[in-house]
């Protein structure tokens, strides 16, 4: 099988899926932040029976509740998570006590479950800042690395490669934001596929470090084609297997667990994306540049 330089239109589908994303974030349709980010107040509830969602979000309407999400889990949906936005920590007992008052005349066996937790606005912005700085610190540091393993332009293309696949992943948060919301396990899943991510670019460029060797003179595209080409086999067999565990914590795992491995699997498929169909093209466009700088 042949490998043919499509990076250009790898880079166009990136590109239009991320101004998909930020059109709809200019347009009031972002990122789904959770109380981690935007602090609030979580609560779960055991009912000891099937949940009924519409019912718990009465009791909550009932309460004049402006901003709140309910979610049901359980081995038989008798759990109910309930995220409550824009609270004061003041307020928390009291909430607390209104919403129990109101969730027993429904179900008269529920009691609360686990720590009611609460986040305020400035913990919130903290986390945030936190995560832009972690990631940033991680991406200068493998620069450093690749830069000293390999050289400066493994260095930047594999930065660009990080830089697209953590955009990826933001892009598909806004996209799906009915779906999954943003909480602190999103931090966990970015950093994680960054060094998952990074590692798969590694393998590839040292195979190209091998094959530039061995072909002096030869285009640093076909260098690239050949190189991807070698890795393939070991690409799609690390990559199904990962999935394959991923996929069934998705599938089967609580909704904690959900929100963890939904951008998992969103990161793994772009990390292996931009290192196989991107990263590479970009190295040999830099290399021919900088040939034609000497010459």
């Amino acid at each position: 099988m042949k490998i043919k330089n499509r990076s250009k239109i790898c880079l166009i589908i990136s590109a239009s899926i991320m101004v998909i994303a930020l059109i709809l974030s200019l347009c009031g349709q972002g990122i789904n932040m959770g109380i981690d980010f935007e602090g609030g107040l979580s609560m779960e509830y055991n009912m000891k029976v099937a949940v009924d969602k519409a019912e718990v979000e009465k009791v909550l309407d009932g309460m004049n509740t402006a901003s709140y999400t309910v979610t049901v889990q359980g081995s038989d949906d008798d759990e109910a998570v309930i995220r409550i936005k824009d609270v004061a920590q003041d307020d928390i007992q009291k909430l607390q006590e209104t919403f129990e008052n109101g969730i027993k005349a429904v179900y008269a066996d529920a009691e609360c479950i686990g720590d009611v937790n609460y986040v305020g606005p400035v913990a919130g912005a903290t986390l945030v800042k936190n995560a832009i700085l972690s990631v940033a610190i991680a991406a200068v540091l493998m620069l450093i690395y690749i830069a000293i393993r390999f050289d400066l332009n493994s260095g930047l293309s594999a930065v660009f490669g990080l830089a697209h696949d953590v955009l990826m992943m933001l892009s598909f948060m806004v996209i799906l934001r009915n779906v999954i919301q943003m909480n602190s396990s999103f931090i966990a899943a970015m950093l994680t596929i960054v060094g998952y991510s990074i590692n798969n670019t590694i393998v590839i460029f040292d195979r190209i470090r091998e094959n530039a060797k061995k072909m002096p003179n030869a285009p640093r595209e076909e260098v690239t084609n050949i190189s991807i080409k070698e890795c393939l086999g070991r690409t799609i067999c690390t990559t199904a297997t990962t999935l394959i565990t991923i996929v069934a914590l998705c599938v089967l795992g609580v909704a904690s667990i959900k929100e963890f491995a939904l951008p998992i699997i969103i990161g793994i498929l772009s990390g292996v994306y931009s290192a196989n169909m991107i990263n590479g093209y970009v190295w040999a466009f830099l290399e021919e540049k900088r040939k034609s700088r000497k010459a």
